[in-house]
């Protein structure tokens, strides 16, 4: 009898829609999401009830409950794809969404998008033309190729290549590079998804001219190379060269691919870093195809591209799966106002946010942690707890895996908190801050954070530590 008077004390849909806090969303909650919050509401406190579970008389109150219906419209209308602050120091991380766009790139896509464009338009001609014309001029001036392709990533990439060049025949690799790329795809299934044969040659650690040349028979259609930028073996080791794979394949009148993977237009090794072929190097060792990212190390958006000789590139580009993995004007427009900036190597330093974040010098890190830790100091909060150490940070992004490029970090703590609790209470924040937790302590990599990421910190901060 209790519980029936008190789930009669629950406001009606039409009781709740009218009270002023869930009125007051309307100019930013569209109504049938304000609607469907104050159902699960109401549902929710009903099956409580129900199910024997405590609910304070204040929960039941007309007010309580248009709160907790007027917060869950605002959840149900956020975005799910949202700003987050990046503190772990990992540069191209994949999770929190890889490379960062340069400004150039965002106001290419605003002027390209908010109004007609010439995307498959020749105007010249005044006829159809090719989406592919906008960046093909471009990237065979920055790299020597003689033309190029660009699809929606590297996996695609490779899946057109080789199914445009091997289909039905057999394509030698090293045992040693048949590497697994993000989502636990592997080389050997997305080769076995062209149609191409795998057949592969060597040792995990060792693999020679001659077991390449071994494997050569009249059904070999491709020698492929891979870059293995996910991972280093290390030790009693050996790969054949891209410039003898070259030299063997003409012997046998064979095409030479190599997939890097990550891919880049700069030698980081200038910058304290390992080693990493570069795209133009790739190319000068006489690749007939390279395959590579138009994100990660090169830093633009998502996007897989092929270059290389021009009819083996012209093939990739008439096959139909082509259709299937186009790019759009979003990334065509991105990839074209990156790019320009690389023709200015020290614009493209500074103006290209991965390729600044991985080689910007220890000195300015430090200076950086400093202005931020006094900065949080200045707040004057007696639980919260602020200092500066040393630590690495990572390229990531499947990328440079060997590289720790020495860093500045933040270790923060909150009396009353947990490192634990305080990571989950900053990752519920607005805008989510992700940081690292490492040996029990909370930390801050200043290499990563952008923009306004220092007065988010420090607001969240001071909520938690208030």
């Amino acid at each position: 009898m209790a519980e029936q008077k008190r789930l009669a004390r629950l406001p009606k849909v039409d009781q709740l829609l009218e009270h002023p806090s869930l009125q007051q969303l309307r100019p930013e909650v569209a109504r049938p999401l304000i609607l469907s919050a104050a159902r699960q509401t109401l549902d929710g406190l009903r099956a409580r009830l129900l199910d024997g579970q405590e609910v304070t008389d204040e929960e039941l109150g007309g007010e309580a409950v248009a709160l907790a219906a007027a917060s869950l419209a605002r959840r149900l209308a956020a975005p799910s794809l949202q700003r987050v602050v990046n503190a772990t120091g990992v540069v191209v991380h994949t999770n929190l969404g890889r490379s960062l766009l340069a400004r150039r790139a965002l106001e290419r896509l605003i002027e390209i998008n908010c109004t007609y464009s010439n995307l498959e338009y020749d105007l010249a001609a005044g006829a159809r033309g090719s989406r592919y014309v906008h960046v093909d001029r471009i990237l065979c001036e920055l790299t020597g190729a003689e033309a190029s392709l660009v699809v929606n990533n590297n996996a695609a990439a490779v899946l057109l290549s080789l199914q445009t060049l091997a289909a039905g025949r057999e394509v030698v690799v090293s045992r040693g590079q048949l590497v697994e790329i993000g989502g636990s795809f592997r080389i050997p299934d997305v080769m076995a998804r062209s149609g191409a044969i795998l057949r592969e040659v060597g040792a995990t650690n060792k693999t020679h001219l001659h077991d390449y040349e071994g494997a050569i028979t009249s059904n070999t259609a491709l020698l492929l190379k891979v870059h293995t930028s996910n991972f280093a073996v290390v030790g009693f080791h050996k790969e054949v060269p891209l410039q003898e794979l070259r030299e063997l394949g003409d012997r046998y009148h064979l095409p030479v691919m190599e997939d890097l993977g990550s891919g880049s237009l700069v030698d980081y090794s200038r910058y304290g870093l390992p080693k990493e072929p570069t795209v133009q190097e790739a190319l000068a060792d006489g690749a007939d195809l390279v395959t590579f990212s138009g994100d990660k190390l090169l830093g633009g958006p998502q996007a897989g591209i092929i270059l290389g000789k021009a009819e083996f590139v012209e093939r990739c580009r008439k096959n139909p799966t082509n259709r299937a993995l186009r790019v759009d004007k979003l990334t065509l427009g991105a990839l074209e106002a990156t790019l320009e900036l690389y023709r200015d190597p020290a614009k493209a330093l500074a103006e290209i946010p991965t390729l600044a974040m991985i080689t910007v010098p220890y000195e300015r890190l430090r200076e950086r942690a400093n202005r931020l830790a006094a900065r949080l100091k200045k707040l004057g909060l007696e639980r919260l707890e602020v200092s500066t150490v040393e630590g690495v940070s990572r390229v990531g992004g499947g990328a440079m895996p060997l590289a720790a490029p020495r860093t500045r970090l933040l270790r923060l703590a909150v009396k009353g908190l947990s490192a634990t609790r305080l990571e989950q209470a900053l990752r519920a924040g607005d805008p989510p801050i992700i940081c690292r937790l490492e040996d029990g302590h909370l930390l801050m990599d200043v290499r990563t954070l952008v923009a306004d990421d220092a007065a988010v910190i420090a607001k969240a901060l001071a909520a938690l530590a208030a």
